[in-house]
Protein backbone atom coordinates (compact mmCIF):
# COMPACT_ATOMS: atom_id res chain seq x y z
CA UNK A 1 0.00 0.00 0.00
CA UNK A 2 3.10 2.49 0.78
CA UNK A 3 4.61 2.04 -2.43
CA UNK A 4 1.01 2.71 -4.16
CA UNK A 5 0.46 5.86 -2.39
CA UNK A 6 4.21 6.88 -3.26
CA UNK A 7 3.00 6.31 -7.19
CA UNK A 8 -0.34 8.47 -6.51
CA UNK A 9 1.41 10.96 -5.20
CA UNK A 10 4.23 11.31 -8.22
CA UNK A 11 1.55 10.94 -10.57
CA UNK A 12 -0.69 13.96 -8.77
CA UNK A 13 2.47 16.29 -8.13
CA UNK A 14 4.53 15.39 -11.54
CA UNK A 15 1.90 14.33 -13.96
CA UNK A 16 -1.32 15.78 -13.16
CA UNK A 17 -0.04 19.10 -11.24
CA UNK A 18 3.39 19.38 -12.99
CA UNK A 19 4.78 21.14 -9.35
CA UNK A 20 7.96 23.43 -10.10
CA UNK A 21 9.98 25.56 -8.43
CA UNK A 22 8.27 28.14 -6.32
CA UNK A 23 4.78 27.05 -6.78
CA UNK A 24 2.38 27.33 -4.18
CA UNK A 25 -0.26 24.30 -3.75
CA UNK A 26 -3.17 24.16 -1.81
CA UNK A 27 -5.02 20.91 -1.22
CA UNK A 28 -7.96 19.57 0.74
CA UNK A 29 -9.54 16.84 1.84
CA UNK A 30 -10.55 14.68 4.59
CA UNK A 31 -8.56 13.61 7.83
CA UNK A 32 -8.84 10.48 6.33
CA UNK A 33 -6.95 10.89 3.29
CA UNK A 34 -3.67 11.80 5.70
CA UNK A 35 -1.65 8.70 3.89
CA UNK A 36 -2.30 10.21 0.85
CA UNK A 37 -2.07 14.05 2.26
CA UNK A 38 1.76 13.29 3.67
CA UNK A 39 3.04 11.35 0.55
CA UNK A 40 2.24 14.48 -1.72
CA UNK A 41 2.85 16.92 0.87
CA UNK A 42 6.16 15.30 0.90
CA UNK A 43 6.72 15.26 -3.32
CA UNK A 44 5.42 18.84 -3.59
CA UNK A 45 8.35 19.71 -1.91
CA UNK A 46 10.66 17.41 -3.15
CA UNK A 47 9.69 19.08 -6.49
CA UNK A 48 10.78 22.51 -5.59
CA UNK A 49 7.02 23.61 -4.08
CA UNK A 50 7.66 27.22 -1.97
CA UNK A 51 4.48 26.37 0.24
CA UNK A 52 1.75 23.47 0.74
CA UNK A 53 -1.23 24.24 2.58
CA UNK A 54 -3.56 21.80 3.59
CA UNK A 55 -7.30 21.80 4.69
CA UNK A 56 -8.50 18.68 6.13
CA UNK A 57 -12.02 18.51 7.02
CA UNK A 58 -13.04 16.63 10.31
CA UNK A 59 -16.06 14.05 10.60
CA UNK A 60 -19.16 15.77 10.40
CA UNK A 61 -17.85 19.59 9.73
CA UNK A 62 -20.34 19.88 7.41
CA UNK A 63 -23.41 19.12 9.04
CA UNK A 64 -22.12 20.98 12.86
CA UNK A 65 -21.78 24.23 10.56
CA UNK A 66 -25.18 23.66 9.15
CA UNK A 67 -26.83 23.05 12.17
CA UNK A 68 -25.16 25.60 14.13
CA UNK A 69 -24.04 28.06 11.45
CA UNK A 70 -26.00 31.41 12.47
CA UNK A 71 -26.52 33.67 8.59
CA UNK A 72 -23.46 35.63 9.28
CA UNK A 73 -21.51 32.54 8.99
CA UNK A 74 -23.11 31.31 5.67
CA UNK A 75 -22.55 34.52 4.40
CA UNK A 76 -18.72 34.75 5.81
CA UNK A 77 -16.21 33.35 2.72
CA UNK A 78 -13.32 30.94 4.09
CA UNK A 79 -10.09 32.75 3.92
CA UNK A 80 -8.14 29.94 3.17
CA UNK A 81 -9.83 28.71 0.28
CA UNK A 82 -10.44 32.26 -1.42
CA UNK A 83 -7.18 32.89 -1.28
CA UNK A 84 -5.88 29.67 -2.85
CA UNK A 85 -8.26 29.67 -5.68
CA UNK A 86 -7.43 34.05 -6.15
CA UNK A 87 -3.30 33.28 -5.53
CA UNK A 88 -2.47 29.98 -5.64
CA UNK A 89 -0.50 28.01 -8.34
CA UNK A 90 -1.56 24.39 -8.00
CA UNK A 91 -4.73 23.08 -6.48
CA UNK A 92 -5.68 19.34 -5.38
CA UNK A 93 -8.97 18.77 -4.09
CA UNK A 94 -8.68 14.55 -2.55
CA UNK A 95 -11.81 13.21 -2.26
CA UNK A 96 -12.15 11.62 1.24
CA UNK A 97 -15.60 11.57 2.86
CA UNK A 98 -16.14 10.14 5.82
CA UNK A 99 -20.18 10.59 4.99
CA UNK A 100 -22.08 11.54 1.75
CA UNK A 101 -24.88 12.54 3.16
CA UNK A 102 -23.02 15.08 5.25
CA UNK A 103 -24.82 17.80 2.51
CA UNK A 104 -28.27 16.45 2.94
CA UNK A 105 -29.60 18.75 5.97
CA UNK A 106 -28.90 22.28 4.26
CA UNK A 107 -32.45 24.05 3.88
CA UNK A 108 -32.91 25.66 0.26
CA UNK A 109 -32.46 29.02 2.03
CA UNK A 110 -28.76 27.81 3.47
CA UNK A 111 -27.99 26.47 0.53
CA UNK A 112 -28.55 29.36 -1.60
CA UNK A 113 -26.56 31.99 1.08
CA UNK A 114 -23.53 29.83 0.62
CA UNK A 115 -23.80 29.14 -3.22
CA UNK A 116 -23.99 33.40 -2.95
CA UNK A 117 -21.48 33.62 -0.68
CA UNK A 118 -19.46 30.82 -2.41
CA UNK A 119 -19.55 32.82 -5.90
CA UNK A 120 -16.63 34.95 -6.42
CA UNK A 121 -14.47 32.09 -5.09
CA UNK A 122 -16.06 29.80 -7.48
CA UNK A 123 -15.83 32.56 -10.12
CA UNK A 124 -12.15 32.90 -9.51
CA UNK A 125 -11.10 29.04 -9.36
CA UNK A 126 -13.22 28.94 -13.57
CA UNK A 127 -11.06 32.13 -14.58
CA UNK A 128 -7.96 30.62 -13.49
CA UNK A 129 -8.09 27.20 -14.20
CA UNK A 130 -9.44 28.07 -17.59
CA UNK A 131 -6.29 30.31 -18.70
CA UNK A 132 -3.83 27.71 -16.49
CA UNK A 133 -3.16 29.87 -13.65
CA UNK A 134 -4.39 27.98 -11.44
CA UNK A 135 -3.10 23.87 -12.46
CA UNK A 136 -5.78 22.03 -10.39
CA UNK A 137 -6.73 17.98 -10.28
CA UNK A 138 -9.84 16.35 -8.74
CA UNK A 139 -9.01 12.92 -7.68
CA UNK A 140 -9.97 9.94 -4.51
CA UNK A 141 -9.20 8.35 -1.42
CA UNK A 142 -10.55 4.94 -0.98
CA UNK A 143 -13.23 5.43 2.09
CA UNK A 144 -15.74 3.45 4.17
CA UNK A 145 -18.16 5.91 2.71
CA UNK A 146 -17.35 5.51 -0.68
CA UNK A 147 -16.68 1.56 -0.92
CA UNK A 148 -20.24 1.27 0.65
CA UNK A 149 -21.88 3.82 -2.20
CA UNK A 150 -20.11 1.50 -4.69
CA UNK A 151 -21.10 -1.64 -3.31
CA UNK A 152 -18.03 -2.91 -2.41
CA UNK A 153 -15.78 -3.50 0.65
CA UNK A 154 -13.22 -1.50 1.14
CA UNK A 155 -10.39 -3.70 -0.28
CA UNK A 156 -12.20 -4.31 -3.72
CA UNK A 157 -12.80 -0.36 -3.87
CA UNK A 158 -9.16 -0.01 -3.40
CA UNK A 159 -8.34 -1.58 -6.19
CA UNK A 160 -11.12 -0.57 -8.29
CA UNK A 161 -9.68 3.69 -7.32
CA UNK A 162 -5.82 2.46 -7.76
CA UNK A 163 -6.56 0.23 -11.01
CA UNK A 164 -8.56 2.75 -12.75
CA UNK A 165 -5.93 5.52 -11.82
CA UNK A 166 -3.32 3.07 -13.27
CA UNK A 167 -1.11 2.53 -10.49
CA UNK A 168 -0.75 -1.07 -11.06
CA UNK A 169 1.67 -0.10 -14.42
CA UNK A 170 4.74 -0.33 -14.14
CA UNK A 171 4.98 3.75 -15.57
CA UNK A 172 1.45 5.11 -14.94
CA UNK A 173 2.36 8.91 -16.46
CA UNK A 174 3.40 6.74 -19.44
CA UNK A 175 0.08 4.83 -19.52
CA UNK A 176 -1.99 8.17 -19.07
CA UNK A 177 0.31 10.05 -22.37
CA UNK A 178 -1.17 6.58 -24.62
CA UNK A 179 -4.44 7.56 -23.09
CA UNK A 180 -4.02 11.11 -24.59
CA UNK A 181 -2.55 9.77 -27.76
CA UNK A 182 -5.68 7.96 -28.57
CA UNK A 183 -8.41 10.37 -27.36
CA UNK A 184 -6.34 12.73 -29.55
CA UNK A 185 -7.82 12.07 -32.50
CA UNK A 186 -11.21 12.03 -31.18
CA UNK A 187 -11.04 15.43 -30.54
CA UNK A 188 -9.63 16.29 -34.16
CA UNK A 189 -12.61 14.79 -35.82
CA UNK A 190 -14.84 16.75 -33.03
CA UNK A 191 -13.35 19.86 -33.53
CA UNK A 192 -13.84 19.23 -36.91
CA UNK A 193 -17.57 19.19 -36.24
CA UNK A 194 -20.32 22.53 -35.81
CA UNK A 195 -22.58 20.13 -34.47
CA UNK A 196 -23.60 17.30 -32.79
CA UNK A 197 -26.58 14.27 -31.95
CA UNK A 198 -27.15 12.44 -29.45
CA UNK A 199 -29.42 9.40 -30.11
CA UNK A 200 -30.50 6.67 -28.12
CA UNK A 201 -33.83 5.62 -25.90
CA UNK A 202 -35.63 8.47 -24.64
CA UNK A 203 -33.10 10.63 -26.07
CA UNK A 204 -32.78 12.64 -29.40
CA UNK A 205 -30.62 16.24 -28.62
CA UNK A 206 -28.47 18.61 -30.87
CA UNK A 207 -26.17 20.90 -30.11
CA UNK A 208 -23.94 23.45 -32.07
CA UNK A 209 -20.22 23.72 -30.85
CA UNK A 210 -19.55 26.70 -33.29
CA UNK A 211 -16.76 28.35 -31.86
CA UNK A 212 -16.42 26.31 -28.72
CA UNK A 213 -13.44 23.88 -28.55
CA UNK A 214 -13.37 19.78 -27.05
CA UNK A 215 -11.21 19.35 -24.54
CA UNK A 216 -8.76 15.85 -24.38
CA UNK A 217 -9.56 14.98 -20.69
CA UNK A 218 -5.84 12.72 -19.93
CA UNK A 219 -5.94 12.32 -15.97
CA UNK A 220 -4.47 16.15 -15.80
CA UNK A 221 -7.14 17.72 -14.30
CA UNK A 222 -9.11 14.55 -13.20
CA UNK A 223 -7.86 11.18 -11.72
CA UNK A 224 -9.04 9.12 -13.16
CA UNK A 225 -9.82 10.76 -16.23
CA UNK A 226 -10.68 9.18 -20.00
CA UNK A 227 -13.67 12.29 -21.63
CA UNK A 228 -13.79 14.23 -24.14
CA UNK A 229 -15.97 17.21 -23.57
CA UNK A 230 -17.23 20.50 -24.55
CA UNK A 231 -19.27 23.15 -23.50
CA UNK A 232 -22.06 23.74 -26.07
CA UNK A 233 -23.14 27.11 -27.92
CA UNK A 234 -25.99 27.75 -25.29
CA UNK A 235 -28.89 28.66 -27.22
CA UNK A 236 -27.97 25.66 -29.68
CA UNK A 237 -29.20 22.65 -27.74
CA UNK A 238 -32.81 21.44 -28.84
CA UNK A 239 -34.67 18.42 -28.13
CA UNK A 240 -34.96 15.72 -25.52
CA UNK A 241 -32.32 14.12 -23.45
CA UNK A 242 -33.00 10.89 -20.83
CA UNK A 243 -30.26 10.02 -18.15
CA UNK A 244 -30.54 5.89 -17.57
CA UNK A 245 -28.13 5.92 -14.75
CA UNK A 246 -28.99 7.66 -11.59
CA UNK A 247 -28.35 11.72 -11.35
CA UNK A 248 -26.09 12.52 -7.78
CA UNK A 249 -25.29 15.66 -6.63
CA UNK A 250 -23.82 16.60 -3.32
CA UNK A 251 -25.22 13.54 -1.80
CA UNK A 252 -28.92 13.64 -3.25
CA UNK A 253 -29.68 11.07 -5.80
CA UNK A 254 -32.68 11.43 -8.67
CA UNK A 255 -33.61 8.80 -11.03
CA UNK A 256 -35.15 8.78 -13.92
CA UNK A 257 -34.66 11.92 -15.02
CA UNK A 258 -36.01 13.50 -18.33
CA UNK A 259 -35.67 16.98 -19.45
CA UNK A 260 -37.02 18.63 -22.88
CA UNK A 261 -34.91 21.57 -24.32
CA UNK A 262 -35.43 24.59 -26.68
CA UNK A 263 -33.36 27.26 -27.74
CA UNK A 264 -30.78 26.07 -25.01
CA UNK A 265 -33.33 26.35 -22.30
CA UNK A 266 -34.71 23.56 -20.46
CA UNK A 267 -38.38 24.32 -20.32
CA UNK A 268 -39.76 20.82 -18.23
CA UNK A 269 -38.10 17.99 -16.41
CA UNK A 270 -39.60 14.57 -14.70
CA UNK A 271 -37.59 12.00 -12.79
CA UNK A 272 -38.94 8.98 -11.68
CA UNK A 273 -37.83 9.50 -8.00
CA UNK A 274 -36.64 13.03 -6.14
CA UNK A 275 -37.93 15.21 -8.60
CA UNK A 276 -37.99 17.77 -5.56
CA UNK A 277 -34.56 17.99 -5.26
CA UNK A 278 -34.47 18.67 -9.08
CA UNK A 279 -37.12 21.44 -8.90
CA UNK A 280 -34.61 23.08 -6.10
CA UNK A 281 -32.15 23.00 -8.17
CA UNK A 282 -33.47 24.30 -11.19
CA UNK A 283 -34.39 27.35 -9.15
CA UNK A 284 -30.99 28.22 -9.05
CA UNK A 285 -29.33 30.76 -11.48
CA UNK A 286 -28.21 29.18 -14.84
CA UNK A 287 -29.17 25.87 -14.20
CA UNK A 288 -31.81 25.48 -17.09
CA UNK A 289 -29.20 25.64 -19.64
CA UNK A 290 -26.03 23.40 -20.02
CA UNK A 291 -22.64 24.25 -19.23
CA UNK A 292 -21.37 21.07 -20.86
CA UNK A 293 -21.76 17.87 -22.88
CA UNK A 294 -19.26 14.80 -23.16
CA UNK A 295 -18.24 11.25 -23.94
CA UNK A 296 -17.10 8.43 -22.03
CA UNK A 297 -14.02 6.89 -23.00
CA UNK A 298 -12.77 4.98 -20.74
CA UNK A 299 -13.49 1.16 -20.71
CA UNK A 300 -11.43 -0.13 -17.81
CA UNK A 301 -14.07 1.89 -15.79
CA UNK A 302 -17.54 -0.58 -16.32
CA UNK A 303 -19.56 0.01 -13.21
CA UNK A 304 -21.51 2.86 -11.99
CA UNK A 305 -20.24 3.41 -8.55
CA UNK A 306 -22.23 6.37 -7.48
CA UNK A 307 -19.04 9.01 -7.86
CA UNK A 308 -19.22 11.45 -10.79
CA UNK A 309 -15.23 11.54 -10.54
CA UNK A 310 -15.52 7.82 -12.49
CA UNK A 311 -19.28 7.18 -13.59
CA UNK A 312 -18.68 10.20 -15.99
CA UNK A 313 -15.78 8.06 -17.87
CA UNK A 314 -17.43 4.90 -18.32
CA UNK A 315 -16.53 3.83 -21.91
CA UNK A 316 -19.79 4.49 -23.96
CA UNK A 317 -21.79 6.97 -22.36
CA UNK A 318 -22.11 10.21 -22.51
CA UNK A 319 -23.01 12.71 -20.00
CA UNK A 320 -24.61 16.76 -20.29
CA UNK A 321 -23.99 19.07 -16.96
CA UNK A 322 -26.59 21.60 -16.23
CA UNK A 323 -25.15 24.82 -14.86
CA UNK A 324 -21.35 26.22 -14.97
CA UNK A 325 -20.01 26.22 -18.10
CA UNK A 326 -16.09 25.41 -18.76
CA UNK A 327 -14.34 29.09 -20.57
CA UNK A 328 -11.55 26.57 -21.41
CA UNK A 329 -14.12 25.43 -23.95
CA UNK A 330 -15.59 28.92 -25.08
CA UNK A 331 -18.07 28.46 -22.46
CA UNK A 332 -20.27 31.08 -21.36
CA UNK A 333 -23.14 30.26 -19.31
CA UNK A 334 -22.63 30.74 -15.30
CA UNK A 335 -24.33 29.40 -11.89
CA UNK A 336 -22.81 28.32 -8.66
CA UNK A 337 -24.00 24.41 -10.51
CA UNK A 338 -22.05 22.28 -12.80
CA UNK A 339 -24.16 19.08 -12.15
CA UNK A 340 -23.19 15.90 -14.22
CA UNK A 341 -26.02 13.78 -15.71
CA UNK A 342 -25.32 10.50 -17.52
CA UNK A 343 -26.99 7.81 -20.14
CA UNK A 344 -25.65 4.61 -21.32
CA UNK A 345 -24.87 4.63 -24.89
CA UNK A 346 -23.91 1.08 -25.50
CA UNK A 347 -27.35 -0.26 -26.42
CA UNK A 348 -28.34 1.43 -29.14
CA UNK A 349 -27.19 4.32 -28.97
Amino acid sequence: MQTLLNQYARLLTQYCLQVKDGDKVFISSSLLAEPLVREVYREAYQAGAALVECDLAFRERERIFTQHANEQAFRTPPVLSRIAMETFDCYLHIRAPFNLREYSGATPEQAQMRNETLAPINKAYFERTADYRLRRNLCQYPTDASAQEAGMSLSEYEQFVYGACKLYHDDPQAAWLDVRASQQRIVDHLNACTTVRYLSNGTDITFGTKGRIWMNSDGQTNMPSGEVYTSPVEDSVQGVVHFSLPCIYQGAEVEGVTLWVKDGYIEKWEALRGKDFLDQVFAMPGTRRFGEAAIGTNYDIQRMTKNILFDEKIGGTIHMAIGQSYLQTGGKNESPVHWDMITDMTRGG
